[in-house]
């Protein structure tokens, strides 16, 4: 069995020689918390398939229900369209896995996310993504890979949050959306479908996101644990609400994009 996931050589990469003074006990617990076993294993029995249907298998493994709302509002995928879809990011795991596995199903396969490009390492999801690297050497590349998405004959799929929901007074609750799909999408004319998907991390992940947004600003620590709060989520059932799609004339000169973008949001937790 091939290591698709390999923790050491990711220290590697990030820390160069420094790598090497990493405590081997805390280089144990990485790979405990990123279920390193468990994942090279599901990768290596799903490496015959890709795209879409790795998303389909994704969702068997992880013994996802997915209770669907609207699935009638999903536009003909034979209308000659392409459309942007939004949606809330509860989980940062299960959740693009459903609604990729949704949208691909439904439009056969046309469709890219605009991802983290750390998930450009699992071979299954790379045909359909499109990697974006804020923070890093390609930062600079970010407008041109979004404006390469958009120019696609592909549907777009995105978390315009960027980084998946906190605890917020309380509510599970995305930080506030982006403009980058309300401008992209008049620009090229797309519908915006907002999608709203339930679900939550455990407590222990909000407290851990909480210290690392407030302390811990250039490295998002939680991050680290998301691979262990989808475990924590398997077997669930999962409520997917699909609105109507908003044509993209809706977002006029009366409000900025970032006001639209909130509008949008706002209709996304309505659903």
């Amino acid at each position: 069995m091939e290591k698709t996931i390999d923790i050491d050589k990711i220290l590697a990469g990030k820390m160069g020689e420094k790598a090497k003074y990493m405590p081997g006990f805390v280089v144990r617990w990485l790979k405990s918390i990123a279920h390193e076993d468990e994942v090279n294993a599901f990768l290596w029995e799903s490496r015959h398939l890709s795209g879409t249907e790795w998303l389909a298998e994704c969702v068997r493994y992880l013994k996802m229900t997915l209770d669907i709302v609207g699935l009638e509002n999903l536009p003909d995928k034979n209308d000659g369209r392409l459309y942007t879809f939004v949606s809330n990011h509860p989980l940062g795991g299960q959740d693009g896995v459903a609604l990729g596995s949704i949208i691909g199903q439904h439009y056969d396969g046309r469709f890219r996310y605009l991802v983290n490009d750390l998930l450009l390492n699992l071979p299954g999801l790379k045909p359909v993504s499109i990697g974006i690297n804020k923070t890093g050497k390609q930062s600079r590349d970010f407008p041109r890979m979004v404006e390469a998405g958009f120019q696609s004959n592909n549907h777009i799929l995105m978390f315009p949050a960027g980084l998946n929901s906190r605890k917020i007074d309380g509510q599970i609750h995305d930080l506030p959306w982006k403009k980058t799909f309300i401008s992209k999408s008049v620009e090229y004319r797309r519908d915006v479908v907002p999608i709203h998907f339930g679900g939550q991390n455990s407590e222990r992940f909000y407290r851990i996101a909480r210290f690392s947004d407030r302390y811990v600003r250039k490295v998002n620590i939680a991050m680290l644990f998301l691979v262990d709060e989808m475990y924590k989520n398997v077997g669930k059932t999962f409520r997917v609400a699909i609105g109507k799609p908003i044509p993209w004339q809706t977002f006029d000169h009366s409000k900025t994009p970032m006001e639209w973008a909130k509008f949008v949001e706002d209709r996304v937790y309505e659903l």
